[in-house]
C-alpha cells in the first residue's frame, strides 16, 4: 500500500513517521479558500479534505492524508501569518489568554474516506514585546496557523488536550484514521 502526505509541513512529516515507515509527501497547490460561514471545526475538516482530494485525484490507488490546522481566538480564527506585522500583532494577542488549536484530518482511498478532527486548548505565557519581536524575527512563526509553534520554548504556558494536534497532526487520531481506512 502507498501513503501520501498532502502536506509540505516539516512537523507533519515528522509525526506522520511516528505512524509509518514509509510514505511520499506530495503537498496540495491549491488554495486554502475557508467558508467563514462553517464553524471552526467544520472549516479545519473542509480544509483538510480539500487537499486530501486534490492529492488523491492524482493518486487514486494509494492512501492519501491531507490536514488542515486553524487556531479559534474567541470568535475569530487565525490562519498563517500574512507578514511579520501580522505575526507579532497576533502573538500580542494571544499573549497571556487562552485559544483553541483544532486540527482537521482526511484519510481516503479508493475503497473509503474518513474525517475527523482534534482540539487542544492552549493558553499563552505574557509575552513582552521584545520576546514577541525576536521569535517573530526567527521567522519560526511565519508558517505556522496562529503565528507559533508549540515546540518553541517559552510561548505556552499549559495546554489540555494532545500536544501533537498543535503542531500540526493529531497522531493518535490520525492513527484511528488510517486503521478505519487501511485497517493498518
Amino acid at each position: 500500500m502507498k501513503y501520501i502526505l498532502a502536506s509540505a509541513s516539516p512537523r507533519r512529516r515528522q509525526l506522520l513517521s511516528q505512524i509509518l515507515a514509509e510514505f511520499e509527501v506530495i503537498p496540495a497547490k491549491g488554495g486554502e479558500n475557508v467558508n467563514l460561514s462553517l464553524f471552526p471545526e467544520q472549516m479545519a475538516c473542509a480544509l483538510a479534505e480539500s487537499k486530501c482530494d486534490e492529492v488523491f485525484k492524482s493518486n487514486p490507488s494509494a492512501t492519501v492524508i491531507g490536514c488542515d490546522t486553524v487556531v479559534v481566538f474567541g470568535k475569530e480564527v487565525l490562519g498563517k501569518p500574512r507578514d511579520r506585522e501580522d505575526a507579532f500583532n497576533t502573538l500580542k494577542k494571544l499573549s497571556g489568554k487562552t485559544h483553541y488549536v483544532i486540527t482537521g484530518v482526511c484519510v481516503q482511498n479508493q475503497y473509503k474516506k474518513v474525517i475527523d478532527f482534534d482540539k487542544t486548548e492552549v493558553k499563552f505565557n505574557v509575552l513582552s514585546d521584545d520576546f514577541i519581536r525576536i521569535y517573530v524575527d526567527s521567522g519560526s512563526p511565519l508558517d505556522k496557523a496562529g503565528s507559533y509553534g508549540i515546540q518553541d520554548g517559552g510561548l505556552v504556558k499549559e495546554y489540555f488536550g494532545n500536544y501533537t494536534n498543535v503542531v500540526g497532526l493529531p497522531v493518535p487520531l490520525t492513527q484511528k484514521l488510517l486503521k478505519e481506512v487501511t485497517n493498518l
